[in-house]
C-alpha cells in the first residue's frame, strides 16, 4: 500500500464531511460548560449543515458549479485527437460473481462505458491509467483494459499501472504519449473530477480536450431530493474543491 496514498485519505477523511462536522460537533459539545450559548451553536450548525449536505439539493450547491466548467463533448471527431486516455476511479476487490476478481467501480465503468462510445466514433488508440495505491496485486490499469477488451470489444494499447493518484496519473501518462509522439488527448472522467484532472494533465504538458461524463447536476429534481439520504455526492464534490486549492498553492501557474 502507497504510504502517500494512506496520508491522501487519512488528511481527507479529516477534512471530509461526515467526519469534520463530527468532529466539530463534537467540540462544540467540549466547549459548552465554558460558553454554553457558543457552544451549543456549534454542536446545532454542523448538525444542521450535515443534514443540509446528506440531501441531493444541498449536495448540488458544491456539484453544480464544478460541473459546469466543462460541459459535455459535442463532437469527439471535431476535436481532432491523436489518442484517449481513461482515468481508473477504483475497483470492487474480490468479485464473488466473477470468481473472484477484482472489477471497476461503479463510477470507473461508467467512465469505460464512455470511453468505449468515443473510441467506436473515433478509432482512436486508448490508454488507460491507474496504479495499485491500495497495494492490491492487479493495477486499475489492467482491470480496465480487461474490461474494456472483454466487456466492451475495445482494444486498449497502453497500460499506465505505475500511478497512486490524478497527478501522478498525468506525469506517467504524458510520457507514454510523448514517447509515442502525441500530444492532443480525449480525456475521459467524471464531470465532478475533470476540472482537476485537466489542470494536472495540462501542467504535464499534454493538449487536452476534456470528455466528462456522469453529469448528476442535471438530473431531475424530485422532493425527494430534500430528503437527506446519503453524503457521497458532497462528500466527493468538496474533495474535488479541496484538491483544486491544494493544486492552486502547490501550482499557481495552474489556475492561470
Amino acid at each position: 500500500m502507497s504510504v502517500g496514498w494512506l496520508i491522501n485519505a487519512t488528511i481527507g477523511a479529516l477534512l471530509l464531511p461526515p467526519l469534520n462536522l463530527i468532529l466539530i460537533c463534537a467540540l462544540g459539545l467540549w466547549l459548552r460548560p465554558r460558553w454554553p450559548r457558543f457552544g451549543l451553536a456549534l454542536s446545532a450548525g454542523a448538525l444542521i449543515v450535515l443534514t443540509l449536505i446528506s440531501t441531493r439539493f444541498g449536495a448540488s450547491l458544491f456539484v453544480t458549479p464544478l460541473e459546469k466548467l466543462n460541459p459535455p463533448l459535442l463532437s469527439a471527431t471535431a476535436a481532432h485527437a491523436q489518442a484517449i486516455v481513461v482515468l481508473g476511479g477504483g475497483r470492487i476487490s474480490n468479485a464473488l460473481e466473477y470468481g473472484g476478481q477484482d472489477i471497476p467501480a461503479l463510477i470507473a465503468l461508467q467512465r469505460l462505458r464512455y470511453a468505449a462510445t468515443l473510441q467506436r466514433e473515433t478509432s482512436l488508440p486508448v490508454l488507460v491509467a491507474g496504479g495499485r495505491p491500495d497495494g492490491a496485486t492487479v493495477s486499475e490499469a489492467a482491470i480496465m483494459a480487461r474490461v474494456l477488451q472483454e466487456d466492451f470489444s475495445v482494444p486498449v494499447k497502453w497500460l499506465e499501472d505505475k500511478s497512486n493518484n490524478t497527478a501522478e496519473n498525468a506525469q506517467f501518462s504524458s510520457r507514454i504519449l510523448r514517447d509515442a509522439g502525441l500530444r492532443r488527448i480525449l480525456l475521459v472522467t467524471d464531470a465532478l473530477h475533470m476540472q482537476r484532472a485537466k489542470l494536472v494533465f495540462e501542467q504535464a504538458g499534454l493538449d487536452v480536450v476534456p470528455a466528462p461524463t456522469i453529469f448528476s447536476s442535471t438530473m431531475r429534481t424530485t422532493l425527494a431530493d430534500f430528503l437527506p439520504t446519503g453524503l457521497h455526492q458532497a462528500s466527493y464534490a468538496l474533495h474535488e474543491w479541496l484538491g483544486l486549492a491544494w493544486y492552486w498553492l502547490r501550482h499557481r501557474n495552474l489556475a492561470s
